[in-house]
């Protein structure tokens, strides 16, 4: 086991951090395919136009997404491919049930040796 780390963990932690919100998580999660603007995760939530820039604010500070102006408006991308990788991964054993790690007495004895 390694020692903690306070510095190593905290970035890990940030962006657990951002998207451990339900809306952000969702919307990191419509990142995973392509490019939105802020007017269209509006109209797919009953949220309105501050709030959702609020929840982009946290996910762009986390290093999660960014921002391109393109004219009056301003499109999102996913920019960390693990996040991406992350939120596929979890949405994906959620509708499948997601499966336990089991660590026999055989495997532990492998890593000491």
């Amino acid at each position: 086991m390694d020692t903690f780390d306070q510095d190593l963990c905290s970035g890990p932690a940030e962006i657990f951090k951002a998207l451990g919100h339900p809306v952000r998580f969702w919307i990191a999660q419509q990142l995973t395919e392509e490019e939105h603007c802020v007017h269209e995760f509006v109209e797919r939530t009953d949220l309105d136009f501050s709030t959702i820039s609020q929840h982009l604010n946290a996910l762009k500070q986390a290093g999660i997404v960014s921002g391109e102006k393109r004219g009056k408006q301003v499109f999102y991308r996913l920019d960390c491919v693990c996040v991406r990788d992350f939120i596929r991964c979890v949405t994906k054993n959620m509708k499948e049930g997601c499966p336990r790690l089991e660590i026999t007495a055989l495997d532990s004895l492998d890593r000491v040796q």
